[in-house]
């Protein structure tokens, strides 16, 4: 189930060739432009061959792509061989593995998340102090100052919500989650709050499962499915923990797990049922 570097460079293949017909180029004339045989520009546009950062730049120049952000998640796409030096997460390196920060990367170019968490509040939801009880809970024995870079990821990564634009995320949570009560009264009760807060934001939209609906799809576990701008057939698949995320970009398992959340969200409270609900826990401490 981690995530096929097949698949990706099918997808980044597909998405040049779109990209080259869109600037009206044959094949060879992109071969041609970019100095190549046009043997390199099949392979890559097929998925056979992957494609190097500079060669990726070389093509999208090629074809007059010009938008930053398109750039970036095309250079994110390529993947591991991207120059991540100038990234935030770069810093963490030593304790976030690759996948991780590939997965990083690609959130932080994301357009739309569906979420749906079972057992905690979602992570672009978190406090501090809620997300060091939980990462203290799952990783139990490790070292405190791994901890607090764990931590810090975490809350970093919640700046796709302060972004211009910002992430647009449909969240949805069961109520088991609000009512495990992590790192003391105090920090559950901040948590709720903020949780509270957060869903305000016009680009938030937080539902929950209560116990009073019984069994529903989510009960398998966690998932989030990122929808990208500019990319046609990128959404993917995140199973995410906290030292490392699974993410399935098939579109048998694309269409399964949207499915599943289209059924999730409708058998949640609407959002502001939700905010009362939340809120009822959070006054009966």
């Amino acid at each position: 189930m981690r995530s096929s570097p097949a698949v990706r460079r099918v997808k980044l293949g597909a998405e040049l060739r779109r990209l080259r017909v869109l600037a009206g180029l044959t094949s060879a004339a992109a071969a041609r432009l970019a100095g190549w045989h046009q043997s390199k520009v099949s392979r890559i546009e097929t998925g056979r061959s992957g494609v190097r950062p500079a060669d990726l730049a070389l093509l999208l120049d090629a074809y007059g792509v010009r938008d930053a952000r398109q750039r970036e998640l095309l250079d994110a796409l390529c993947g591991a061989g991207a120059d991540e030096s100038a990234d935030w997460w770069h810093i963490y390196r030593g304790v976030l593995p690759a996948q991780y920060r590939d997965f990083i990367r690609l959130e932080s170019q994301a357009c739309t998340a569906h979420t749906f968490e079972m057992s905690v509040v979602p992570g672009l939801l978190q406090t501090p102090g809620y997300a060091k009880a939980v990462t203290r809970a799952s990783l139990d024995g490790i070292p405190a100052g791994t901890v607090d870079s764990l931590v810090d990821v975490r809350l970093a990564r919640q700046r796709v919500l302060d972004a211009d634009p910002p992430l647009e995320l449909s969240a949805v949570v069961d109520e088991a989650a609000l009512h495990r009560r992590m790192g003391g009264r105090g920090v559950m009760a901040e948590q709720l709050r903020h949780v509270r807060e957060v869903a305000k934001l016009p680009h938030v939209r937080l539902q929950v499962i209560p116990f009073t609906a019984g069994g529903h799809r989510g009960l398998t576990g966690s998932f989030t499915i990122f929808s990208f701008p500019n990319i046609v057939d990128l959404d993917v698949v995140v199973l995410d923990h906290l030292m490392h995320s699974r993410y399935l970009e098939r579109k048998e398992d694309l269409r399964a797990y949207s499915a599943a959340f289209r059924r999730i969200q409708a058998r949640a409270l609407p959002q502001q049922e939700s905010l009362d609900l939340i809120a009822g826990i959070s006054d009966g401490g």
